[in-house]
């Protein structure tokens, strides 16, 4: 699924649309970013050592899991965090990296979505977390 098709569920828009591309496998969705360098959140973290922020990854993992939700996310309905838990920063995310994110919902009770994700580059784990949303009503 391209961005045009991730704006279908999702209500973001750029420059907080955070995924290029996004799969469904399985139980798991995958979604990928390509981090250009010439984003908003780069600009001052860290002037000369640019570092991609850990709320900016973890806003990754959570519109990537949408795509797991593509069916009760209509019309209307919009998805917001409701919290983050276990989350660990390993590694540093930089301009030129390809961010991969994987997350699966690990149960549900309608509104509510509970999940769990990584975030890597080439195969080096750089976010871990578990993470819940709820699907309302605008």
């Amino acid at each position: 699924m391209n961005k045009e098709a991730l704006k279908g569920i999702l209500p973001h828009r750029e420059p907080m649309l955070l995924v290029d591309e996004a799969a469904r496998e399985g139980d798991t969705a995958v979604g990928r970013y390509r981090v250009r360098g010439d984003e908003y959140f780069l600009q001052g973290h860290f002037p000369g050592n640019p570092i991609v922020p850990g709320v900016i990854l973890c806003e990754m993992l959570a519109q990537s899991a949408c795509v797991l939700l593509q069916d009760q996310i209509r019309d209307g309905m919009l998805p917001v965090y409701t919290g983050l838990n276990n989350v660990k920063f390993r590694s540093p995310v930089r301009p030129g990296d390809t961010v991969e994110s994987r997350c699966r919902i690990r149960r549900a009770r309608h509104p509510f979505y509970f999940a769990e994700g990584t975030v890597t580059v080439d195969g080096r784990l750089c976010v871990s977390a578990e993470f819940s949303f709820a699907v309302t009503r605008i």
